[in-house]
């Protein structure tokens, strides 16, 4: 057995042809020694060496993978076998650690390869099992660093826009609105071609332009096929014939029947517009599961938070699900009182914040006088439909010692604190980090500006 790139098996050559050990010592082989040509960096430094030398590069490669198969068949091994695999290990890392030439190496490497050969046994799909244990290390690595450092999450909603996106879509019916982002009209929504279309997609955009195939009713809208977490395609049905999107966009909380305004039982001509729509992603974030770890949570900070933390009759009543994350914006400390002002800004233990609060000062940009806006900063609504908690309190909130009060930046569309109250610290699961899709301005830390 050879041993390949990833070194398979546990038969190991040095990567030439196999030739016997010469039976006299060296000194009789004649006075020409070719001694390696790679250049030291010190004095016996291994180091230089492996830089410059392949030889040396394929013996340390060559030790470190007997001594792997070594290390698993070890309790099996006959005590003469363990014994000579041992000692060719020793005096091929003893070469190493000296300045070898080049042959005394490559007789140590192929006095190691006939010792493996001989008392170590070899790995059934030998190829299989590195591949897996590369691919179960890959996961291994990646579920602890989203465990303990950086946890990736989705933007479905826009209770944070402007600072942050959720999933929005021209038209979007779902909301009694023909658009739901200033990108244009839904009458007037062009499908571009070429380099803009790549451009678009990079920014999050996804176009839907389907025509019916035949005369007939919409007799179904199918969920999309999902392979993990992939959409592969969404199929509906028009007189009786499939017609199929591939690689549907994520509609967010939404669903296309909603977003497009589709009706079943609306009849439809063969080459009537049945969808003619512009879906655009949420943004898709890593969340910092280690700061809090080392100091609290500080006011204005974008937080993510288990919503089973909401007090369960608020959960009940709002119909909010107990297995989801929620991201919006921290605005009270537990030990706290919090009250809504006229002016649509907070007042906290009696004072009031405003646009020089650090991490507010988009939020009280605007003009207190103007009418608040869908998706633009307008401070904190405190309408009775929007707001019911604090009319329920209207001496203030207190908030109970290690529970947190949090709002979205988007007023008008946020189910927050101003509805359910507080929810417990230990529910809380990190703050905003990096926005790593799609790539607009609020790309990286942009949305921080």
């Amino acid at each position: 057995m050879k041993q390949s790139n990833g070194q398979r098996g546990s038969k190991v050559e040095n990567g030439k042809q196999s030739r016997p050990v010469p039976e006299k010592p060296p000194e009789d082989r004649g006075s020409k020694t070719e001694k390696t040509s790679a250049p030291q960096t010190g004095p016996g430094t291994p180091l230089g060496s492996w830089f410059f030398s392949k030889t040396v590069r394929q013996a340390t490669a060559m030790r470190k993978h007997v001594q792997k198969i070594y290390n698993h068949q070890s309790d099996i091994l006959s005590a003469q076998a363990a014994e000579a695999v041992q000692t060719a290990l020793v005096d091929l890392k003893k070469t190493l650690a000296s300045k070898p030439d080049k042959e005394a190496l490559e007789r140590q490497m192929e006095n190691l390869e006939i010792v493996a050969n001989k008392w170590l046994k070899p790995y059934p799909n030998a190829a299989w099992r590195e591949n897996v244990e590369v691919l179960l290390v890959a996961l291994a690595v990646a579920m602890g660093i989203r465990t303990f450092f950086l946890q990736p999450f989705k933007i479905p909603t826009g209770s944070m826009q402007p600072t942050l996106y959720g999933v929005t879509s021209i038209p979007d019916h779902s909301r009694g609105f023909e658009e739901s982002s200033p990108a244009g009209d839904a009458t007037n929504l062009r499908i571009p071609s070429g380099w803009q279309r790549i451009q678009e997609w990079f920014a999050g955009a996804s176009y839907l332009d389907i025509k019916a195939k035949v005369d007939g009713e919409l007799e179904r809208v199918n969920p999309p096929k999902k392979l993990l977490i992939f959409s592969l395609y969404q199929s509906l049905e028009i007189g009786g014939v499939t017609h199929r999107i591939f690689f549907p966009p994520d509609y967010g909380s939404s669903t296309l029947e909603l977003r497009a305004g589709l009706r079943l039982g609306t009849s439809y001509k063969k080459g009537d517009q049945v969808v003619h729509m512009k879906v655009v992603n949420g943004d898709h974030l890593f969340v910092d599961r280690v700061t809090y770890n080392f100091r609290a949570p500080e006011r204005g900070e974008i937080i993510v938070f288990e919503t089973k933390g909401i007090p369960e009759a608020f959960r009940d009543y709002f119909r909010i699900p107990a297995d989801q994350f929620y991201i919006k914006r921290l605005v009270g400390l537990g030990g706290e009182t919090i009250k809504l002002g006229s002016d649509r800004h907070l007042i906290v233990n009696g004072k009031p914040l405003d646009s020089s609060t650090p991490h507010f000062e988009k939020v009280y940009s605007c003009d207190p006088k103007a009418p608040p806006r869908e998706s633009h900063y307008s401070g904190h609504v405190d309408t009775p439909g929007l707001a019911p908690f604090f009319h329920d309190h209207p001496d203030g909130v207190d908030i109970p010692k290690g529970h947190y009060m949090v709002m979205g930046d988007n007023t008008l569309n946020s189910l927050d604190s101003r509805a359910w109250g507080y929810f417990p610290a230990n529910y809380l699961v990190g703050k905003s980090f990096f926005v790593y899709w799609p790539i607009t301005e609020r790309f990286g830390w942009g949305y921080h500006r």
